[in-house]
């Protein structure tokens, strides 16, 4: 158990963070698949971006690697124009 009041804290805020990243990376990793399952063209240029926006907030964050971003991208582009 922590000692210090300052590492108490700590604990309390990687549990927070920790919590906060993963409803992040779900909801990304959701909206991947939605966009994967769509059909037309269209939409999946209009949902693009905003998964694309979503990738590059998680990079931000340190919650994904800036490599696996650009990976997802990039094969998220090439799925939208073979639509």
């Amino acid at each position: 158990m922590a000692n210090h009041k300052s590492a108490l804290k700590r604990i309390r805020r990687n549990e927070a963070v920790k919590l906060r990243n993963k409803v992040q990376h779900k909801a990304t990793r959701n909206a991947i698949k939605k966009l994967k399952d769509l059909k037309t063209k269209k939409e999946a240029t209009k949902l693009f971006p905003s998964v694309a926006s979503m990738l590059d907030k998680l990079v931000k964050n340190n919650i994904i690697h800036s490599n696996k971003s650009a990976n997802l991208k990039s094969k998220l582009s090439k799925h939208v124009a073979t639509l």
